[in-house]
């Protein structure tokens, strides 16, 4: 933390590096807008030298001092102290190499949270992240949506599926809420038109990948009298484009520690269907899955094969098939294989998925039943489209992987201030 009066300056931080040079000692102090230097004279100030070959690293101390300019120092001016006070001491040795030419595993990492947060290089993401979020709620904040908070203890799964946490509720059993998918439609019946939320939401999935977790942060949207679910997906383009200024315009710096220049996307975004995503795959000789829907690989190929076609990191898959769709999900007018959803894929991993939903109270039981599902145990959700609901959609975006692919991390973990995953329920 700096406060600056005139030339005096106030620092305090951590102690990153500490170099003894006999009459000489240089102080690299970190705090969390970077890494200033604080140069000592023995001749000069004798007591603050004898404190300061006390210091260890990681250690958190506060100067005061003359701020004077020195082009050799990291960030064009070093500290003249006049006041070196030691507030907490580190214990030693510290379990985590901080130096930013040391590497560590994300294992460790994770292990010593609170210590790899003091990494530029780590602490850089999750300022970006908080970028992104900040972004993302004023954009649609400024589109009209209204901020809601669902609640994330639900009677039923979400999907339908046994991917769901069970919890304890008093003498039941209750889940953890796989999406607010349903308490946003339920807003559209209320006739709120346009909510968004961004909030956690919970996947008993036992995956081991590098694009998965058991908890993560959800943006999520819907709007009512939508004409297609191409409305839906040029909110989420504007969305991106928002996200890429913001990001560009106050994170700089964390973008350096990267060596990253990000470009804003050009909007539209490509749209790909199903079916022609399946006719591209096969020309490289992969196949979509037996379902009908498309695996990792198949994302990552799509995706290299619009930058080189299209200039373009973001690009629609569209008209997904019936067979992976939910029962929420309204079929295409003339072709009841193919449903009006579609998923954002960014630098060949999907964000995002989104449909329009399917309104009409009929057609909504035929499908809850066409999917195998009793459509007594969706009573309190189907309930909502008895009484007049306008056409509407939405979508569901992973937040962590928004900043996992702008900073083209290797793992979403990365991305998340404490993942959860089947082995880490700690810190």
């Amino acid at each position: 933390m700096i406060t600056e009066h005139g030339k005096d300056i106030v620092l305090k931080g951590w102690t990153e590096n500490i170099r003894n040079l006999g009459g000489l000692i240089f102080l690299n102090v970190r705090d969390i807008d970077g890494t200033y230097q604080v140069t000592i004279l023995k001749d000069k100030s004798p007591d603050i030298f004898e404190i300061a070959k006390l210091l260890r690293n990681e250690s958190v101390i506060e100067v005061k001092g003359e701020k004077r300019s020195n082009p050799k120092a990291q960030n064009g001016y070093e500290i003249i102290p006049e006041r070196l006070s030691i507030v907490t001491e580190a214990e030693q040795p510290v379990p985590l190499n901080l130096n930013k030419n040391v590497e560590s595993s994300l294992d460790k990492d994770l292990d010593y949270r609170f210590l790899s947060l003091r990494k530029p290089q780590v602490s850089a993401v999750f300022k970006v992240e908080s970028t992104v979020s900040n972004s993302i709620s004023r954009f649609f904040e400024a589109e009209g949506f209204r901020r809601i908070h669902t609640s994330k203890i639900v009677s039923q799964a979400t999907e339908g599926g046994a991917n769901v946490f069970p919890v304890v509720y008093f003498d039941k059993t209750a889940y953890l809420a796989q999406s607010p998918q349903f308490y946003k439609q339920m807003m559209m019946a209320a006739g709120f038109e346009r909510v968004f939320e961004i909030g956690p939401v919970f996947r008993a999935e036992p995956h081991h990948t590098s694009r998965h977790l058991c908890e993560y942060t959800s943006v999520d949207i819907e709007m009512s009298f939508i004409k297609s679910y191409e409305d839906v997906m040029d909110v989420m383009e504007r969305m991106m484009l928002n996200v890429y200024r913001d990001v560009g315009a106050h994170n700089k710096r964390d973008l350096e520690v990267f060596g990253i220049a990000i470009e804003e996307p050009k909007v539209p975004f490509p749209r790909i269907t199903m079916r022609e995503a399946s006719k591209i795959l096969e020309s490289y000789g992969k196949h979509l899955d037996a379902d009908g829907d498309i695996d990792p690989e198949g994302e990552r190929m799509l995706g290299r094969f619009v930058k080189e076609k299209y200039s373009s990191d973001l690009f629609f898959l569209t008209e997904f098939p019936w067979s992976v769709a939910q029962f929420y999900h309204m079929r295409k007018e003339g072709d009841k294989s193919v449903t009006y959803r579609a998923d954002l894929i960014f630098k060949g991993l999907e964000i995002t998925t989104l449909a329009q939903r399917e309104h009409r109270h009929d057609i909504l039981i035929k499908q809850t039943v066409e999917k195998g599902l009793d459509p007594e145990k969706f009573a309190f959700y189907l309930d909502f489209f008895r009484y007049g609901v306008p056409p509407h959609g939405g979508s569901g975006t992973g937040l962590e992987r928004i900043v996992k692919q702008i900073l083209n991390l290797e793992n979403v973990a990365e991305a998340t201030l404490l993942p959860r995953t089947p082995e880490r329920l700690r810190p």
